[in-house]
């Protein structure tokens, strides 16, 4: 008897402190373990990405022993640019995925983030083992206007012959959004904001890719070429991923 009468009390204690919660709008006790769970999960990946970085920009700056690419350089101007146009797409990759629940572009902006944003950690680094700063001393996109080694004037892409005026330095990066679009992409949801996502990341990578492009014309640097076509390889799949999300949207 006194067993049931010290579990019954128990009960009541647990039902008071519930009920105290709700009416003052504390988490219930039997609710706070299922929200610290999801603090922890949360600040877990917040380290995982800077641990990613920062493994990343070791191994930047120890692959690179015996190179040395001037300021001016391909390699240079590539580290630089295609670092600035890997953080817009982390940045649109992070936005769509608060803003839709569809677990397969959500998991799709996830692999994107982490892949820039590891390939950004080596391109710091490589600059950094050059000894070279962050910011060139010419203008974006300088180093695409230049002959490729074998002479060619201007960027050749997709088998196609381009003048050097293609690119202007200093101008917008080969598939860069706007301030406007990446505006309209936080405003959007749902499937209207996966659509705007795939639409403008699906040229974001194709701009990507023609830089890749164009640094295998102009290097033959030992790090710097294997990254370049890994950049294709990679970005040409997420391309054709993107492409068959987007047709199942229209």
């Amino acid at each position: 008897m006194a067993d049931a009468l010290q579990t019954d009390s128990v009960h009541t204690d647990a039902e008071l402190t519930d009920a105290a919660d709700a009416e003052t709008g504390v988490p219930a006790a039997s609710a706070r373990p299922r929200l610290a769970g999801r603090a922890v999960v949360a600040i877990i990946a917040v380290i995982a990405l800077v641990v990613v970085a920062l493994v990343s920009f070791s191994i930047g700056r120890l692959s690179t022993i015996g190179a040395t690419p001037s300021d001016t350089s391909a390699e240079a101007g590539f580290a630089r640019d295609m670092q600035a146009h890997h953080v817009q797409g982390v940045e649109m990759a992070m936005i769509i995925r608060d803003r839709t629940d569809d677990p397969e572009t959500r998991l799709l902006g996830y692999d994107i983030a982490t892949t820039q944003g590891q390939q950004s950690g080596q391109l710091y680094g490589w600059l950094s083992e050059w000894g070279l700063g962050q910011y060139g001393s010419e203008p974006s996109m300088t180093w695409m206007t230049r002959p490729a080694l074998n002479g060619a004037v201007g960027h050749v892409h997709g088998g196609t012959d381009a003048a050097s005026t293609d690119h202007v330095p200093g101008g917008p990066m080969p598939g860069m959004a706007t301030a406007e679009q990446l505006a309209e992409l936080q405003a959007a949801s749902g499937v209207e904001a996966e659509r705007l996502f795939l639409t403008l990341m699906i040229a974001h990578h194709k701009g990507a890719l023609e830089m890749a492009e164009s640094v295998l014309e102009r290097s033959d640097n030992s790090v710097i070429v294997p990254f370049a076509n890994s950049v294709l390889a990679s970005q040409q799949s997420e391309i054709d991923l993107m492409e068959s999300m987007l047709a199942k949207r229209q």
